[in-house]
């Protein structure tokens, strides 16, 4: 019987797939080696606060999707598709070289400028990744594609995360870092030369000059189409709660959980996993269809495992005064793996949330305005990022603290489902039947 792993075999999902992997794998370990020779060598780099500037890096490589979703999503509607892939990866060559001459003149100009152009490079690759998948794969075969796509993309970003933070403290890290990045680059370009031809779906199409007025054509156009605009809703909802999760775990790692860096990669390593094997875990509960069942249970774990992680965080905050551990020690206690079971499981269940969501828009999203949907979600997606930065710090001002705000964000989830129950019956009437639970009032009436 075949599953979502045959697709690796397969010349039209395999190339697609490690150009992809390479690329998230690329930018994780570019911008994650960057913000920590902030951390480590500021003064070496620039005279700004290294506090201020590995605040503001993140939000440089944010900005180019506010920027030019809308266009990239033109000219992957436009244009065949394998082709833009190709040209991308080139794009992407140039930038790890201009990033590594600002590695050996230690200029954070040239190094804030090519994490910009990375943000671009991510623009424009973002609304082919998933309008790539409905030309090749057949509908029962999307929600595994989009599964081994999630599992990638969470999986690389976990690797050059933590590749990038060890690149970055080597004595050679100039070299070491430029070799990386160049490798890696041309690495994705050689994968990309074996994507298969994918037809343009709107080739009349005249790109728009004006990327603001596209983004409200964009907005206005997914906003007709409601059961699109909902799943977009939904998932830039996931980002939002990812985002908060994620930006906390250094701080959560060091002044809750009293760890060292390594404790920090422990729960990065542990949340992303959980992404993967929910991601890969769906074609099986989905039976190879869209289940948005799976939405509502998904949510139902983040709510209730999030919740959890506050519980389970309540131990650490009142041992205020133990040493800090290594990840060792930290997994030599089994009270801490509770702990790490609550983070595990929000990332499975958020798998389980998140691969439907995607297989619905590709499946209603009409065929022509498929890339311009998939960029209207990415604009979305990066302004929910944003609000939940804003977010977090409006409750630490109320005096919250870090395993509150987890709370707080879990609560706020139930309040998300609701309404989009509410707005799209289809979620709660697919779990009811997937879970296989009676309606008391059907059955009442039957009776």
């Amino acid at each position: 019987m075949n599953n979502q792993f045959t697709l690796m075999r397969q010349q039209r999902f395999r190339p697609f797939f490690f150009t992809q992997f390479l690329g998230a794998f690329n930018d994780n370990v570019f911008k994650t080696a960057l913000i920590t020779l902030v951390a480590f060598h500021t003064a070496s780099l620039t005279s700004i606060n290294g506090g201020t500037l590995a605040t503001l890096l993140p939000g440089l490589f944010i900005l180019p999707f506010f920027l030019f979703s809308a266009t990239a999503g033109q000219l992957a509607d436009k244009f065949e598709k394998s082709r833009i892939i190709r040209w991308v990866k080139l794009f992407e060559i140039g930038i790890m070289l201009f990033a590594s001459a600002g590695f050996f003149l230690h200029n954070i100009g040239l190094l804030a400028t090519a994490l910009f152009m990375m943000g671009m490079h991510s623009t424009l690759f973002g609304p082919v990744k998933y309008a790539y998948l409905p030309q090749h794969l057949n509908e029962h075969e999307l929600i595994g594609g989009n599964g081994m796509l999630e599992m990638g993309s969470f999986v690389a970003i976990l690797l050059g995360q933590v590749f990038g933070a060890w690149l970055a403290i080597q004595s050679q890290h100039e070299i070491m870092t430029s070799l990386a990045i160049l490798l890696i680059a041309v690495l994705g370009y050689w994968t990309s030369r074996a994507v298969p031809y994918s037809p343009a779906a709107a080739t009349s199409l005249i790109v728009s000059k004006n990327p603001v007025s596209e983004t409200y054509r964009n907005l206005q156009f997914i906003w007709q189409h409601q059961s699109v605009w909902l799943a977009i809703i939904a998932i830039s909802w996931f980002w939002f709660y990812g985002a908060t999760l994620l930006a906390q775990f250094p701080n959560f790692a060091k002044n809750v959980l009293h760890g060292d860096e390594s404790v920090f990669i422990l729960l990065l390593t542990v949340f992303s996993l959980g992404i993967g094997i929910g991601s890969l875990l769906c074609e099986k509960l989905s039976r190879s269809r869209l289940e948005l069942g799976l939405v509502v249970f998904g949510a139902i774990g983040l709510t209730v495992f999030g919740a959890n992680l506050y519980y389970s965080s309540l131990y650490f905050v009142a041992d205020a005064g133990t040493a800090s551990y290594s990840y060792q020690a930290f997994l030599g206690k089994i009270s801490h793996w509770k702990l790490l079971a609550d983070i595990a499981l929000i990332g499975l269940f958020g798998g389980f949330y998140i691969v439907p969501l995607y297989t619905l828009i590709q499946t209603r999203a009409e065929k022509s305005h498929q890339s311009r949907v998939i960029a209207a979600n990415n604009i979305l997606n990066a302004l929910f990022m944003v609000v939940s930065a804003g977010f977090s710090v409006w409750l630490f001002k109320l005096g919250f603290n870090i395993p509150e705000l987890f709370l707080a964000t879990a609560l706020l989830n139930i309040v998300v489902m609701i309404y989009l129950c509410i707005r799209q019956p289809e979620y709660y009437r697919s779990f009811i039947v997937w879970t296989g639970i009676k309606n008391p009032l059907h059955h009442r009436r039957r009776g």
